[in-house]
């Protein structure tokens, strides 16, 4: 039961920071750009987080939740400078939408390695950096209710960004789906030529559409950096592997935030199922890191025979729109 529990809770966990990038590439793909820079972005959005931390606490700052709050800000804020700068490239001077997600991918981890290794150099060394109180703050758990004995540690027993993500995600759905603001949104990620010919500022939508997909993505790296490894910095990869399951959740979600609730979480499991299965070699513990990305492409390819519009990507997706060839 033990072993049961700590997996489920594991699988909340990570499926959480996946949770996040995925909502933050959802609503950038339903603009019509396709960001392959989800990982460098989380990871820009974890350092940006975990500095503005570090230097309020060093400053003298004592108040978990104002600390919180300027690491949130940090985090979204340094996210949404990497979603400026691909908007730049692919909105501004329309370079290829793959290319540059790669590099902001490379850009973005180079940035927060280095940033992230100046911090544990000016700490005394890896896991000393002192941003506890801000980080306790994130891992603060609802009263009684997370001492409820199998309920609560089921259910319970996660950090505030657990529930705000799920939040998010039914709130991004009713803009999607039933405002005005967001059916523009859709509007252009499936036909930039017609939403412009009707009144929409295309460009605008892109770039703001960009910059805050991005932040939301950012918010994953952060909750892994101040809630699950506690205020510390790792150049250990796993961000930018659960950055690139993001991206994949995408099309097992078929671009609806609400099913990219179930969706991660289901990633989160088989992310981290190995770990409780007993007997398993090495070479088994990868296959098991696989499954997610065989599982998405064996959606997408049931998603390509089907043909249903619903589950069919934004059919602008991946194409920089011309004005002058409308």
């Amino acid at each position: 039961m033990t072993q049961l529990i700590s997996l489920f809770t594991s699988a909340v966990t990570f499926g959480t920071i996946i949770m996040f990038g995925a909502l933050g590439e959802i609503l950038t793909e339903k603009v019509g750009h396709l960001n392959l820079g989800v990982p460098g972005i989380m990871y820009m959005g974890g350092i940006s987080g975990l500095l503005a931390a570090f230097f309020y606490q060093n400053a003298g700052g004592t108040s978990p939740i104002l600390g919180l709050i300027l690491s949130l800000l940090a985090c979204f804020l340094g996210a949404a400078l990497g979603g400026l700068i691909y908007a730049f490239l692919t909105i501004t001077l329309r370079a290829n939408q793959n290319v540059t997600g790669l590099t902001l991918t490379i850009f973005g981890g180079g940035v927060a390695n280095f940033f992230g290794g100046s911090l544990n150099a000016l700490s005394g060394g890896v896991g000393q950096i002192s941003v506890a109180l801000t980080a306790q703050a994130y891992r603060v758990r609802i009263p009684v209710l997370s001492d409820a004995g199998v309920i609560g540690k089921l259910f319970f027993s996660y950090g505030f960004m657990a529930y705000l993500a799920i939040i998010m995600a039914v709130v991004m759905s009713y803009f999607l789906n039933r405002t005005r603001p967001g059916l523009h949104l859709r509007a252009v990620g499936e036909n930039p030529g017609t939403a412009d010919a009707a009144g929409i500022n295309v460009t605008k939508y892109k770039y703001l559409t960009t910059c805050i997909g991005a932040g939301i993505s950012g918010l994953g790296g952060v909750f892994y950096v101040m809630d699950y490894i506690k205020g510390t910095w790792a150049n250990d990869g796993i961000l930018e592997g659960l950055g690139w399951l993001a991206v994949a959740l995408v099309i097992f979600a078929t671009w609806k935030p609400l099913r990219a609730i179930w969706a991660s979480y289901l990633f989160g499991l088989v992310y981290w199922a190995y770990m409780y299965i007993p007997g398993l070699g090495r070479s088994s513990q990868e296959i098991f890191k696989m499954l997610p990305y065989v599982v998405t492409l064996v959606v997408l390819i049931i998603v390509s025979l089907r043909k249903k519009r619903e589950n069919q990507p934004p059919a602008a997706l991946g194409l920089s729109y011309f004005r002058e060839e409308r």
